[in-house]
């Protein structure tokens, strides 16, 4: 295996939900090995996108299978272990954004450092720092619905940032925006990982965002899609 700390590694990811009596079938028994860089993911609805972001998120838990994301199996994680992954490694980012409508912008940033334990004055801080990377310095009093679409994703990308992680995970981080502001969300996101070195795994709708990945997969029917690229091991 070659330096799998560099490397997003899944093996035979399988996951299922139950519907009243039924069991759906979502993740099928995925297998991908690929570098851990700007990977974009684009499929049809229903083709377990979402869900697979989950589980490389620690939202979710697959059914069997292993899922290697820097080194360490998070299949094989307890949930406090998912929790301290999720709070200190990950930062996720949202279609509609999930800000608290009843916070400011350096709120909603520090909140989830608050959680983690980080006391308030630092968190501010850091807060502070994130918001100024996304050029919010002068909305950090700001609530959301005082803030534009592309501003609030803004907030969110910050808020994502603010822990330092290691990767950062995007459900349709553009879908619930008009073409400019899209265009320059992912202009900011890929600028920021160059600064910040994290990794990049986007799900996207967007063809024109599909094709920007460093690595890009396609989904169908809940498989990753053979790819053609040497880079890749699917």
């Amino acid at each position: 295996m070659s330096n799998p700390t560099k490397r997003i590694i899944i093996r035979n990811l399988i996951k299922s939900y139950r519907s009243g009596t039924q069991s759906v079938s979502v993740l099928k028994g995925i297998q991908l090995d690929v570098p851990d860089t700007f990977l974009t993911l684009m499929g049809p609805s229903g083709s377990g996108k979402s869900t697979f972001l989950n589980i490389l998120s620690g939202i979710d838990k697959a059914d069997s299978g292993e899922v290697w994301i820097g080194g360490k199996n998070l299949a094989t994680f307890s949930e406090e272990e998912l929790t301290n992954y999720r709070r200190n490694e990950t930062g996720i980012i949202f279609q509609f954004f999930h800000l608290l409508p009843y916070l400011s912008a350096l709120e909603n940033v520090a909140l989830p450092l608050y959680i983690a334990g980080i006391g308030k004055s630092k968190a501010r801080e850091i807060a502070k720092n994130a918001l100024e990377k996304v050029d919010l310095a002068h909305r950090f009093g700001h609530k959301p619905d005082e803030l534009s679409g592309g501003e609030q994703q803004r907030v969110a990308i910050a808020r994502a940032l603010a822990k330092n992680p290691s990767i950062v995970l995007a459900d349709e981080p553009t879908g619930n925006l008009d073409t400019y502001h899209a265009h320059k969300i992912l202009e900011l996101l890929l600028e920021l990982q160059e600064k910040e070195k994290f990794s990049l795994f986007i799900v996207t709708h967007d063809r024109e965002i599909g094709e920007k990945g460093k690595i890009r997969l396609k989904m169908k029917d809940g498989l990753i899609l053979p790819q053609e690229d040497p880079a890749l091991r699917v």
